[in-house]
Parts: C-alpha cells; structure tokens; sequence
C-alpha cells in the first residue's frame, strides 16, 4: 500500500455503512485495513444489486483497500485470534455498542493490556454518559431524531421524508476518520493510544443544528430557530420552460448581473428586499418566489447561456444517470472500469483528494468473504497446523472453506 497513511494497521470490527466508509477511506489513503467478519460476513454484502452471493454493490464500494479474516469472536480461539492482531494494530475501531464489546470481553481495558499505544474507536449512536447509550442507532432512526425528516417537511415538502442517502453513517463516519487521524498525530507527539468515542446522535445534531439553531443561539432566544434561507419555499431546483436548474444569486455583484440580464438594472437599488445581504436575508421568501417567477419564462438552455455569461453561479439539474456520464468527472478520472476478481468489470469511483508528496496508490478489490483469513493469520504468527484446525473448527472460514 501507499499513501500518506502507509503502514498504518487497522483492527476493522465495523459492519453495515458507518463503520465500513470510515475504514474504507483509511485504506484508500493507505492503511492496511483488516476487516474482521462473522461466518455470515457484513450485512452489505446481501444489498442488491449483485452478481454473486455476497458481493452486494455497496458492500463493494465500502470496503475496496481492505482484507477480510472471518473470525467467531464469540469462541476463544477466535477472540485469541483477534488480540493476537491487535498487540501489532495501531487502531481498532467498532460500530457496535459498546455493551456488545463488553459481552466479547473486547473493551478498551482488556485490549490495551496486550497493546497499550493502540487507539480504540467506538463509532455508534450515542454518548455513554447520557440515557440513550444502551439504545440502538440507525441511519432512518438518527435523522428523524435529529429534524432532518420535519425540516424537509417545513421547508415545503408534502410530509415528513428522510434524505435518499445515508447521511448519518457517511457524517459520522467521516468525523471516525478525522478522529483516528489526530489521534495517531497526537500519538505521535506523546507516545500514548486511547479510547475514542464518535456517536451519530452527537455528530448529526451538531451537523444540523448549525445551521438551524437560528434565534435560540442567544440566550435569552432572539427569534425561533431555523436558517431562513434554508428553510424558504422556493429554495428548490427552479423550473425552467422545459426543465429546471441549479442557481444562487448570493451576492451585491450578482444580483445586479441578474437583474441586468432581466433588463432592470436599477432594481437592486430601488427595492429594498434587494439592496443588501442583509435585507434580501430578512425577506428571504419573496426573493426566492421573485427567482422563480423569473426563471420560468426562459428555457434552460437560454438561462445557462445568460447567466454564466454574467458570472453568476448556475448549474443542471442532474440525475444518477446525468451524473455517471459527467464531462468533469470523467475528464478528472473520477471513474474507472476495473477488473474484479471475482465480480468482472466494476465501475469505481477515485479517492477525492489529490497529494503531491504522498498520492494513494491503485485501489484493491472489495474481498470476498474470508478471502485473506490464512494471509493473514501468518502475518500474525500462526502456524499452518493452527489455521487449519481453526478452519475445521469454524473459527475462520475462507472462500472455499465457506462453500462446503
């Protein structure tokens, strides 16, 4: 592996989204990333569409740049097996709660007694100091818990609709991946691990409240909480004579561009919801209705064409498939065809950051189940006679191993 991260390993307990992005982004900056799964492998693998049993689409996207050793860590051979890893780890991270490492005897005590530099990372739903710790935490059941769901609904939506992406797991997990990051700096520095705890409730509620703890930032509150602009009507994809569009007028500059392409160049200082930021911030709703009522009498094409000529920031509407065949990203080389090994061609998706000194090298393959339980059981130390009985036994399987 390379990358600014190379010969970082990581211990990967975490299964399903929020886990798995994390760890994912690790390796792609070049971690060695041992993902450690049940006989029955992580939930992702069985999310369809897929070619092959196990081999889900998400599960391929999330867990590229890792190797999979399937381990009952519920036997002591396999718990044995797993602190064996850890004494040579530099992190291991969990999504589970915490009560379940407790059950496995796999908390921060038991395994910094065989590794006391490691960093141990517990990303779940809530903090363990308050009265939801023992509850659990998914995706849905974080964003109605943190407004998402009601803020869609009073900023014009028809009822109450969770965002069509896992925002919760992705948000946390990118705040796990900024958490092991300065904690091997820290490390660094003074030569000590710790334990870390990274909860969605805590991340999405910070992440959604600043924006939207509007008045109540004040004590006593000035006003009621919500981010007007946010919030506002017509704060939407604006409809075109035959699509829509993706546009923010947000500054003096722009808005007199605007109103010059509508031929009314004197509007911004005649009318004074226009005038200022601050005014067009306090009269947000009839300057979002005004754009509207503007862009419906052009097509997008003619709007496209108006509006970057006057520099102002406009954009398509796009959909997946618009998105697949974008001329940027396919000129950037976001995406490229790679062979699998076992699933064919897979279409895959670069790391978004580019590194003059330490660039991350070509991705690995999402593993199959178990493919890299022996490799790395050798690294660790075990020999031949011990992997086999720990196959026969149950305690890892491998991909042949796991057909019979």
């Amino acid at each position: 592996m390379s990358g600014p991260l190379a010969g970082v390993k990581i211990v990967d307990l975490t299964t399903v989204i929020l886990g798995p992005y994390a760890t994912q982004i690790l390796g792609d900056l070049g971690a060695d990333v041992i993902k450690i799964e049940p006989r029955e492998g992580d939930n992702m693998r069985h999310a369809a569409p897929m070619k092959h049993a196990g081999m889900g689409h998400i599960f391929l996207h999330l867990n590229r740049n890792k190797r999979s050793l399937v381990l009952d860590l519920k036997r002591a051979a396999g718990r044995a097996a797993l602190l064996r890893l850890a004494r040579t780890a530099d992190v291991l991270i969990y999504n589970v709660r915490p009560q379940a490492m407790a059950r496995l005897n796999l908390t921060y005590d038991d395994v910094r007694q065989v590794n006391a530099r490691i960093i141990y990372v517990g990303a779940y739903g809530f903090s363990q100091n308050g009265p939801y710790a023992a509850k659990p935490a998914y995706d849905d059941l974080i964003q109605g818990m943190v407004a998402l769901p009601a803020i869609i609904e009073q900023a014009g939506a028809d009822r109450p609709r969770f965002v069509p992406s896992t925002v919760a797991d992705r948000i946390t997990g990118l705040n796990a991946v900024n958490a092991v990051t300065a904690a091997l700096f820290h490390r660094e520095r003074s030569g000590q691990g710790q334990a870390i705890e990274v909860t969605m409730f805590e991340s999405l509620a910070q992440f959604v409240l600043g924006d939207h703890m509007g008045g109540k930032t004040f004590e006593p509150p000035i006003g009621p909480m919500g981010y007007s602009r946010l919030l506002a009507e017509h704060r939407n994809p604006y409809a075109t004579k035959d699509g829509y569009l993706c546009l923010l007028i947000y500054n003096d500059k722009q808005w007199r561009n605007f109103f010059r392409v509508l031929g009314r160049e004197d509007a911004l200082e005649s009318d004074p919801r226009f005038s200022t930021q601050a005014s067009r911030s306090r009269h947000i709703a009839d300057v979002y209705a005004f754009v509207a009522g503007q862009i419906r009498t052009r097509t997008s094409a003619e709007w496209l064409a108006a509006l970057s000529a006057a520099d102002i920031p406009v954009m398509p509407l796009n959909s997946l498939d618009d998105l697949l065949a974008d001329p940027h990203l396919n000129q950037t080389g976001f995406f490229a065809v790679v062979d699998h090994p076992s699933e064919g061609k897979v279409r895959s998706m670069a790391v978004p950051s580019k590194w003059s000194q330490s660039p991350p090298g070509e991705p690995r393959p999402a593993p199959r189940l178990g493919e890299h339980s022996i490799e790395v059981l050798r690294e660790a130390g075990y020999a031949e006679a011990e992997i086999n009985a720990m196959i026969a036994a149950g305690v890892t399987i491998t991909p042949h191993a796991s057909k019979r």
